[in-house]
């Protein structure tokens, strides 16, 4: 319940208002954003990669609404491969399809992303070309972004590939279609608030799922990035490519920025790659809260970090300040609903 309650609040732009003016959800976005600048994030990759970590920057913003927002995020993405080739630092980038504009013209988001690639192309040479990531957004947009990801790909574009989610019923089908392809693919569960009949509704199915188009990638996939944090998972696949002879060099794990840095810095000491998903920008909140809904105790475990911090721990109880957080958006949210329904009255202040 909760987490569909996170999930919704995500998609609210009430909730966003109420959220984003509050101090303790820019300490929580803190967590897991690197900063609003493209400085923060290379600071924040330069400390990663001196702990042998490599990352992958993400400029926060999605589904923009006019050709000039979407020029704006492809000129952005274009400094950040500039500024990864002036500064050194071991990145790549991840982008999302309607952040380029996907949403307004399909022609005019692959022409933006052309560019992108272009320039990633010639900021390396062969297997020095930056790689540029198509993150996965809602279901709405998966088989959008796979046609897309192919016809970029037979165009000669190899630096780039996309993300599956393992909750989708149609992943099994995708990945076989990426294999063949041969470009790369991120495996994640999933994030997003999807109906039943598109998605597994319960974990025990997205988990099963996990691991069955995991070890597929692992034998068959051209450098699989396995992105989770869930230690089961993690295990399995240590176990899988063991006994399978798949060697340590031939995928990698991947990870959040700002969750379980401990298992992100052992999984490198026992020889794994492992790569950090560096978000950055001031369009943090949907990212935030699908951060929390993917993992709910993340609000209890953070405010408890914050009270700590501000020396209010003693007197009052995160698990309380965690769900008021929640709780409080709800409530805007419901209010705003009530408003809009017809029939409804509102009272006046005399």
């Amino acid at each position: 319940m909760l987490k569909e309650s996170l999930l919704r609040l995500s998609e609210s732009a009430t909730a966003k208002k109420v959220i984003t003016r509050t101090p303790v959800s820019r300490s929580l976005a803190q967590r897991f954003v690197a900063g609003d600048t493209l400085e923060d994030a290379v600071e924040a990759a330069r400390a990663l990669n001196a702990a042998d970590l490599s990352v992958s920057l993400d400029f926060l913003g999605e589904s923009v609404k006019t050709r000039e927002e979407a020029e704006a995020a492809t000129a952005m993405v274009i400094r950040i491969l500039e500024t990864i080739q002036r500064t050194g630092i071991n990145a790549n980038v991840s982008v999302k399809p309607t952040q380029f504009g996907l949403d307004l013209d399909e022609a005019f988001c692959r022409a933006n992303l052309e560019m992108v690639l272009q320039r990633a192309r010639e900021l390396g040479d062969g297997e020095g070309e930056v790689f540029v990531r198509l993150d996965m957004e809602g279901s709405d947009y998966t088989g959008r972004t796979i046609d897309l990801l192919e016809a970029l790909w037979n165009d000669g574009f190899h630096n780039t590939g996309t993300v599956l989610q393992s909750y989708l019923r149609r992943t099994p089908g995708d990945l076989e279609r990426l294999i063949a392809l041969g470009s790369r693919v991120r495996l994640v569960k999933g994030a997003y608030q999807e109906p039943p009949e598109l998605a597994f509704p319960d974990k025990a199915d997205t988990d099963r799922m996990y691991l069955e188009e995991m070890e597929r990638l692992l034998e068959a996939g051209n450098y699989p990035a396995i992105a989770t944090h869930d230690e089961a998972i993690i295990d399995h696949a240590r176990r899988f490519v063991w006994e399978k002879g798949i060697g340590k060099e031939s995928f990698e794990f991947q990870m959040l920025y700002g969750v379980r840095r401990d298992l992100q810095t052992r999984l490198r000491e026992e020889g794994y790659n492992v790569r950090v998903y560096v978000p950055f920008g001031d369009s943090w909140y949907p990212y935030l809260m699908r951060r929390l809904a993917e993992r709910p105790a993340n609000i209890v475990f953070m405010a408890g970090n914050i009270l700590k911090e501000s020396g209010a721990g003693r007197f009052l109880n995160p698990a309380a300040i965690g769900a008021g957080i929640v709780a409080g958006a709800a409530g805007a949210l419901a209010w705003k609903a009530r408003k809009r329904r017809p029939g409804t009255k509102s009272r006046r202040r005399r």
